[in-house]
């Protein structure tokens, strides 16, 4: 088919073996194309591990106020179950239509 000299030959085999090499070092399964989505899924998930720290702290906070601060009891119990103090009087107004 092809008629190489000899000394083409000879550059032949070593470029197939650094193509060969360079497609796995970029595509393989420890490739540079894996390690960047690696990299960003660790991002997404420290994002996340960072908000449910957050949102554990709030909900430490709240634990301790609903055990020890009375106000806070009476304002859940008030606003989420429309509880109100037997010397208490409510309104209630019609919502205006717009």
């Amino acid at each position: 088919m092809f008629n190489f000299p000899l000394s083409k030959k000879m550059y032949l085999i070593p470029a197939g073996c650094l193509v060969f090499i360079l497609f796995f070092t970029v595509f393989g399964d420890k490739g540079l194309l894996r390690i960047f989505e690696l990299k960003q899924d660790k991002n997404k998930i420290e994002a996340r591990l960072s908000e449910s720290r957050v949102d554990n702290e709030k909900l430490k906070r709240e634990i301790v106020a609903l055990k020890s601060d009375r106000r806070y009891l009476e304002s859940i119990a008030r606003k989420d179950f429309g509880l109100v103090r037997s010397n208490e009087t409510i309104y209630q107004f019609p919502q205006e239509k717009k």
